[in-house]
């Protein structure tokens, strides 16, 4: 596989995300869609939440700055796709990491995205989409979390 396809080698299962994580996969592969009609509920229900237009506005901002300032084009696979890709699966991290509030390990993910001179303003983008993610999957129950 040459390195221009490696960021689209599957690496997992979108199901096996947690919902932050496969809420950021769900909307990177929507991001510059085509076809508007297509998309599922969640887009429909984010724009309805009080923050959801400054959430859409921010998932515009990452994309555009991956688009401009990425290492290279991200690789996505197609919305009803299962499988979960290198480049998808990094961008996922790297919204949760931002979301739960590990701003450097949302750092770290940031430069294998893009260009290390934009690595901050992406992180700090990471973390309001991750918190307008998190707000949309709602609460989480104490008990369904794992103590390490």
């Amino acid at each position: 596989m040459s390195a221009r396809h490696r960021g689209g080698e599957v690496v997992g299962r979108v199901d096996d995300l947690a919902p932050v994580e496969a809420g950021a996969v769900l909307f990177l592969r929507l991001w510059g869609s085509s076809d508007r009609d297509a998309q599922p509920s969640d887009l429909s229900l984010m724009r309805e939440v009080d923050a959801g237009s400054r959430a859409l506005e921010t998932l515009e901002r990452i994309c555009s700055l991956c688009a401009q300032h990425g290492r290279r084009p991200l690789m996505r696979h197609s919305l009803g796709c299962d499988c979960l890709g290198a480049d998808e699966n990094f961008f996922a991290q790297m919204i949760g990491a931002a979301a739960d509030g590990g701003r450097e390990d949302a750092m770290m993910l940031a430069t294998l995205i893009v260009r290390p001179d934009f690595a901050p303003a992406l992180a700090a983008l990471s973390e309001e989409f991750g918190l307008a993610l998190k707000t949309l999957s709602g609460p989480v129950n104490p008990r369904d979390r794992v103590l390490h």
